[in-house]
């Protein structure tokens, strides 16, 4: 039985109402050249067995990072995944519908997503965390265009030490938004100076630690400086576990802190898979943040929900 259950008479009455002779007509604007004269050469059939065994084969043809050390990524790096992982995540007490917006039939997922926002302000000693938003790059223009509200202004500063992806992706952003950026050149040695860019139109200045070469930074002097210029400071954190090592952002001063989230060892570095990342502020911004929040109510016997 096909999926599109139509007759001749719909199509033809479709095409009348369109007014086509047929459905090559509808592709007559696309050149010829451009077209397929024939079928696409890939085998016509194949059972489950033999499609499975050619895309094992296609799949060896790949060096994975669990095999060899890899110097890509700038940030994606390997990690071990405990193997309790998987079996964790599918319980049914978690695995329920994924968009939370009947919280009668997703306790499951809004429960995670409680925990996740909970394990982020801690590790980063921020005040508040939302439910994530689609990846890191995106999470630091989405804290810049925060920074922007919160702070009223219309200019940023991009430190050198950021991630270009990050950088990029926030420029872009501004672009559209009529946000000033200011992109300090990529600080090899780390002896960058933000602060003396900052003055009175600055909405915030935007750094890394560890920053893309690797290094480490203390920003509470710079967090002081932002504070004084009625700026505001955002750390991005490119590698989650770091943060069981360092000093967290938020004991530096940061006012928004944004990251990637899959480095937290909960899935091995596959290229165009989806991520997670995540944002935590402090009590004063998050009225201005984006993206969903989470959050648990206990009813009178004491039973949560969320």
């Amino acid at each position: 039985m096909r999926y599109l259950p139509l007759t001749e008479t719909d199509r033809r009455a479709m095409l009348d109402a369109i007014g086509v002779a047929s459905v090559d007509d509808l592709f007559r604007d696309v050149p010829l050249a451009a077209r397929l004269d024939g079928p696409v050469d890939l085998p016509f059939q194949m059972d489950e067995l033999a499609v499975e065994r050619a895309f094992r084969a296609f799949a060896a043809r790949n060096i994975s990072p669990s095999s060899a050390p890899s110097f890509l990524g700038a940030g994606i790096y390997r990690h071990h995944v405990p193997a309790s992982l998987d079996h964790l995540i599918q319980r049914g007490e978690f695995l329920t519908a994924y968009t939370p917006y009947q919280p009668e039939i997703a306790q499951g997922t809004l429960q995670y997503l409680f925990e996740f926002q909970t394990q982020v302000a801690l590790i980063t000693s921020m005040d508040i965390a939302n439910a994530s938003l689609y990846d890191g790059a995106t999470a630091c223009a989405e804290a810049v265009m925060m920074a922007c509200r919160v702070a009223k202004r219309s200019r940023v500063i991009l430190s050198g030490g950021l991630h270009p992806h990050y950088r990029s992706t926030t420029e872009t952003y501004c672009r559209y938004l009529g946000i000033d950026t200011v992109a300090m050149p990529p600080s090899w040695s780390g002896q960058e100076d933000c602060a003396r860019r900052l003055d009175r139109d600055a909405a915030c200045v935007v750094v890394q630690n560890p920053d893309v070469f690797g290094r480490v930074h203390d920003y509470s002097d710079l967090a002081q400086a932002c504070h004084a210029q009625g700026a505001l400071l955002v750390v991005v954190v490119n590698e989650v576990v770091s943060l069981g090592l360092l000093t967290p952002p938020g004991e530096m001063g940061a006012d928004i802190v944004a990251g990637e989230g899959s480095r937290s060892a909960t899935r091995p570095p596959l290229a165009g898979r989806p991520s997670v990342c995540w944002r935590p502020a402090n009590v004063m911004s998050a009225r201005c943040r984006a993206g969903c929040a989470v959050r648990r109510w206990m009813s009178t016997a004491g039973e949560a929900s969320f």
